[in-house]
């Protein structure tokens, strides 16, 4: 059975998952990944960077893990929709004011 390329990169992101976060921890980034997996997955980019830098003394607790929460939902900027309507040259609502 040949395996894809994404197949091995997931299959090593949840190898190296394993080894930095404590069962605990990863437990709740399973169910963070039910809800917003694409958070999850931002989640998991961030603690493989730190712990590929040597970032990382030990194995990241569930505590440890609500913090980088935190911090990630503070420093992201959400996306907001802005209208803004023109208001045409004659507009009907300035006759109704001379009445």
């Amino acid at each position: 059975m040949l395996t894809t390329p994404t197949r091995l990169q997931a299959e090593a992101r949840k190898s190296i998952l394993n080894q930095i976060l404590q069962p605990e921890a990863a437990d709740r980034l399973g169910r963070i990944r039910l809800v917003k997996e694409q958070r999850a997955a931002d989640v998991e980019n961030r603690l493989i960077m730190l712990a590929q830098s040597g970032q990382l003394r030990q194995k990241v607790t569930e505590e440890q893990l609500k913090e980088l929460l935190n911090a990630m939902a503070d420093s992201k900027e959400e996306e907001k929709i802005v209208v803004s309507r023109r208001k045409a040259w004659e507009d009907d609502d300035d006759d109704l004011l001379d009445l």
